[in-house]
């Protein structure tokens, strides 16, 4: 059985909607391998930290010790970072405060109805990193750590808003944490002004701190790298034309009936349509022991598709860190 892209999951104008696709083809959620949300591919399973702070959920949560922790990993000033109820919600704060627009394509939760420049660093959906001395008034870095390995690249501390998503590094987006980095008080109280009481749950809160234990971002940024290559030379194996930037992720270019063929072996990747790339998916790069499936799914897709002419195009410019 297979879902139509008229389906309103299929439709959806973000990643991760694995589970509402599974629905939709009645099979259990945990058969389908969801590559349209690209989360660090080499995270540890995050049930242990969350299962141990279990004991939160009888008090009304308190942010100040996850967001200490958060601050002194990330080597910024505590009274310049505020946590939010995931990336998204530090977008929808800062949108508020700020305004916006972007030049693109960029991500869709951007707000562009004028006003400060956007930009997300990796580029996303293109993964191309933005060359020393570019500017904007507020950058997503919420896959900058897998793709340099460092925290942030400063801007923050030059007058630029910072939005960033735990979420992605950390592997959990159901848990929800991101945050916002601002050096200008009156800036970050704008945006703090706008976060409802108790946004991020407690249960977050208390496993943020456990959760960032483990983080190796050197280590896990190289390996996200090797990953990417072994994705892309698969894809590429199968004939396919594919950009493969920084971020933890490829494009597929004259994509073609892939998605599709690919949600048939419950596979989901995202359609990149709402960027403006019209024929284009992204798949994010598979946990090492999801390669095997990715592999039978392409062969079993792809066996009967002309060869399309491989096309290779790493694109990028690396950015020192700050």
């Amino acid at each position: 059985m297979t879902a139509s892209y008229a389906s309103p999951a299929d439709r959806a104008a973000h990643g991760g909607n694995g589970a509402r696709l599974a629905a939709e083809l009645g099979v259990d959620p945990a058969s389908v391998l969801d590559l349209s949300a690209s989360l660090c591919p080499v995270a540890p399973d995050p049930a242990p930290a969350v299962l141990a702070h279990l004991d939160s959920l009888g008090r009304y949560p308190d942010p100040a010790r996850a967001t200490a922790a958060l601050a002194e990993t990330m080597g910024v000033d505590p009274a310049h970072l505020l946590l939010t109820n995931g990336g998204a919600e530090a977008i929808a704060l800062t949108g508020w405060a700020l305004g916006g627009r972007v030049e693109e394509p960029d991500f869709s939760l951007y707000p562009r109805s004028g006003g400060p420049l956007w930009r997300s660093n990796p580029n996303n959906p293109l993964g191309t990193l933005a060359p020393p001395g570019h500017q904007a008034g507020v950058w997503d870095e919420a896959f900058w750590p897998l793709a340099t390995g460092t925290w942030t690249r400063g801007d923050h501390r030059l007058g630029s808003v910072v939005v960033g998503s735990l979420t992605k590094l950390l592997a959990c987006p159901g848990l929800r944490l991101g945050y916002v980095l601002s050096a200008d008080d009156d800036t970050l109280a704008r945006i703090r002004g706008r976060q409802p009481e108790w946004s991020v749950n407690g249960l977050a809160a208390e496993a943020l701190v456990d959760l960032l234990r483990p983080v190796d971002l050197g280590a896990w940024s190289r390996q996200t790298a090797e990953l990417r290559g072994q994705l892309a030379d698969l894809l590429r194996s199968c004939g396919l034309s594919v950009r493969a930037g920084h971020g933890p992720w490829v494009l597929v270019d004259r994509a073609g009936s892939l998605r599709a063929k690919l949600l048939a072996e419950r596979i989901v990747v995202r359609d990149c349509t709402n960027f403006g790339l019209a024929d284009t998916v992204r798949i994010a790069v598979p946990r090492p022991e999801q390669f095997p499936r990715l592999e039978h799914a392409l062969l079993r897709s792809c066996g009967d598709e002309p060869d399309q002419g491989i096309v290779t195009t790493d694109t990028g410019t690396e950015a020192a860190a700050s």
